[in-house]
Parts: C-alpha cells; sequence; structure tokens
C-alpha cells in the first residue's frame, strides 16, 4: 500500500518499478550512464547557465514514473539570481507547464533570502541548498527545465532529481502543479490571490508567501490581521474555509517570529526590515474539491492607541476595515482608545502547490 506522499513501503520492491537519478554527470538518467566524464573522476558535477540559456535537468519521453525528490545548490545564491532562473516542469507531453516559478519561490525562499530550515516538503539544512520532496507522478513522460531569465551569468548549477519509472497510476493519481503570484502593491480591499480559480478534481497542499510590508508608509506596525480564504466547489462571494489571521493560519499567534514545523513556519521574520517569508503545508489536514478552487489573503493592518497617535501626527489617511468606506477618525476621543484594524497595501509573493486530476492548469 502507497503512504500518504505516494511512497512504497521500506520492505517491499514494487514489480517493474526501477530507480533513475538525473544529474549533469547523467543528464538523461541512462543504464549505466553516470559518471562517465574525466573517467569517471568527477568530472561534470554542475554546469554554467548563460542569460537567456534553458537547460533540461530531467526528461522521460514516454511511460509513467514519479518524481522522488529534487536537490540543488548554486555557486550564486543572491535574491537577484534565486529570482532570475526559472523552473518549468511539464507532464505527459503538455506543451504548457504544470510548474512555472522561480527557482527560490518554488523552493519556498519567498523573499529571495537563504536561511535555514526544514518542512515536510522542502528543506534548506544549512541555508546553502534547495530540497523538494513533494511526490510528482506522471503518466506518459516528462520535462523539467531551468531558465536563466536574468542578465547575469551562472558559474554553477549543481542538481540531482531523483525518480522511478514504471510506477502503475490508479485513475485516482493526481498530477502536482504549483502556481507563482507577485503584486508589489496589493490594491485596498482587494484580497491578494494566493491561487486563482482552478477547475477540476484535486487538493491544495498549501503555499508559501513572502511579505515585504511597506515600512515608509505604515512603520513597523503589524501588517497581518487579513484572513486566508479557500473558496471551493462553487464558492463565489463567502467561502467554505476561512482563516482567522495571518499568523493564526499558519499556526501561531501575536504576530509572527521565525519558526520551521513540519507543515508550517516562518523561515525568517525581519522586523527591522518588515520583510517576511512563511508557509503551510495541508499535509495532515487535506484541501479537497471536485469541482474548483480558489485561494486568497486579505491585507489588513491592525493600530494600537499609540500606533494610531502616530499615524495622526505624520498625517496618514487609514482606510478602515470593514464594508463600507470608512476612514480613521483621528478626532474621536473614543476610537483613540481602542485598537481598530485597517486595509493596506504591501509587496506580496507566493507560490502555491496543489494537486489537480489533469497536467494542465491553464
Amino acid at each position: 500500500m502507497r503512504n500518504e506522499l505516494g511512497g512504497y513501503p521500506l520492505y517491499a520492491v514494487p514489480p517493474g518499478v526501477e530507480t533513475r537519478w538525473a544529474s549533469p554527470e547523467n543528464p538523461g538518467a541512462a543504464k549505466s550512464g553516470g559518471g562517465t566524464s574525466n573517467g569517471g573522476r568527477k568530472g561534470a558535477p554542475c554546469f554554467p547557465l548563460a542569460p537567456g540559456e534553458c537547460k533540461v535537468l530531467a526528461e522521460q519521453a514516454s511511460g509513467s514514473g514519479t518524481i522522488r525528490r529534487i536537490w540543488s545548490t548554486l555557486s550564486d545564491r543572491s535574491p537577484e539570481m534565486l529570482r532570475a532562473l526559472r523552473l518549468d516542469f511539464y507532464w505527459d507531453g503538455c506543451d504548457v507547464p504544470a510548474v512555472s516559478a522561480p527557482f527560490g519561490d518554488f523552493f519556498g525562499i519567498a523573499g529571495g533570502r537563504t536561511a535555514a530550515f526544514e518542512s515536510d516538503l522542502f528543506s534548506s539544512p544549512e541555508g546553502r541548498s534547495f530540497n523538494c520532496f513533494v511526490p510528482m507522478p506522471y503518466r506518459r513522460g516528462m520535462k523539467m527545465t531551468v531558465t536563466n531569465g536574468g542578465d547575469k551569468a551562472l558559474n554553477m548549477f549543481f542538481y540531482d532529481i531523483d525518480f522511478t519509472v514504471g510506477d502503475a497510476h490508479g485513475d485516482n493519481v493526481l498530477y502536482f502543479h504549483a502556481h507563482f503570484g507577485h503584486q508589489p502593491a496589493t490594491a485596498l480591499r482587494q484580497d491578494y490571490e494566493i491561487l486563482p480559480r482552478v477547475s477540476g478534481t484535486g487538493r491544495f497542499l498549501g503555499a508559501n508567501v513572502g511579505v515585504k510590508a511597506d515600512r515608509e508608509r505604515y512603520f513597523d506596525v503589524w501588517w497581518g490581521e487579513g484572513e486566508f480564504k479557500l473558496y471551493v466547489d462553487g464558492d463565489d462571494a463567502w467561502p467554505t474555509l476561512c482563516g482567522t489571521g495571518t499568523e493564526d493560519y499558519i499556526g501561531t499567534a501575536w504576530e509572527l517570529g521565525t519558526y520551521h514545523h513540519r507543515f508550517q513556519g516562518c523561515t525568517f521574520a525581519d522586523h527591522e526590515r518588515m520583510e517576511f517569508c512563511f508557509y503551510r503545508y495541508h499535509v495532515p489536514d487535506p484541501v479537497y474539491f471536485h469541482r474548483d478552487i480558489r485561494v486568497t489573503a486579505q491585507q489588513m493592518g491592525t493600530a494600537s492607541p499609540e500606533q494610531r497617535e502616530r499615524f495622526r501626527q505624520a498625517g496618514t489617511v487609514l482606510l478602515c476595515a470593514g464594508p463600507d468606506e470608512r476612514y480613521f477618525d483621528y478626532e474621536d476621543e473614543a476610537k483613540a482608545r481602542q485598537w481598530e484594524n485597517f486595509e493596506r497595501s504591501d509587496d506580496w509573493r507566493s507560490c502555491a502547490y496543489f494537486y489537480l486530476n489533469r497536467p494542465e492548469h491553464g
């Protein structure tokens, strides 16, 4: 019996299933084809990637299989390079990728700043490598590529893609997808879309999110009062699944610090620069959908009486959180002694992960 993450029991060898590794030492993952460079003495551990260049990391022209693990490291791990490199994964010969995301965002580093962390699906043991353990099944072949979309060459790209071939996938086995999004300045009262509406049957795995709060406008005031909302199976104006706040959704409380657990965490929380990167993965608490799904997050802050006075002195106009278009009334003495939520505009970026019953979701 397969386990929840698509593997096999440790004590069984499935019939007809073989193991393959794709790496610079054997990019085709060919049988008896590994380590042939330099007479077998480590001749091709990595490759350079010029601006505009695209490299195939792994490919299987036909037949079934499952991606089991992806590991990589780069000679340049700057935020600029992590955003310039793009990963694209294709299943079953499709021309449209099921995964298309910046390298860093895909591996859970939404803010571009590396940090040591470990979760159930992704990890970076010492902040210098990038690991993914999400199983990615396919039925009629696959292709995985990396493209340098920046204007700077990368000297060394190292990687391993570990997969099995010959897996027998039943009708209920789904395809892995990822959606990347970025909004440098979110619109007031328009929730940021973690995952735009996707039609089909599947499972939402979760997301990693990076927030760069507008410190110039909002100082160091907490930005995460907004709720995460999951609209499933025909939900329109109102979601079936609704959280109570950003830090609540990722399993902590009362704003956000640094931690990393199996299914939830915050890889960095820089309160001085007001930059944050966090994740939530729905592994023990599955989110299934049978018709469609859409996932959003509100951009909402809260102001204490002291912070409210600071905004008043700065002449900041703040839109109150609520159904009506009301603004902070700085002359109301009763309000001046209360906490109050307000709408914000900040820089949000995210990579959402999900399974779907078809190899492309566009």
